[in-house]
């Protein structure tokens, strides 16, 4: 799964604030993520967050 910085992300599963899409924060061993709802990040092992991820709503452009 081809997630990067700045990717908006629907989730299977709801926050607990009752929100679905979040920011990815951060890429890397660990998904850092903010929800789009509340504000709350929460940093998330990269297995399970590529596996929670519905869809991936849209994308910033860093070409490098």
């Amino acid at each position: 799964m081809d997630v990067r910085v700045g990717d908006r992300v629907e989730m299977k599963k709801p926050h607990p604030c009752g929100g679905r899409v979040f920011t990815v924060l951060r890429v890397g061993m660990d998904f850092k993520i903010k929800c789009e709802t509340c504000g709350h990040e929460i940093l998330l092992p990269r297995k399970k967050a590529e596996k929670g991820v519905k869809t991936i709503l849209a994308t910033e452009n860093n070409d490098v």
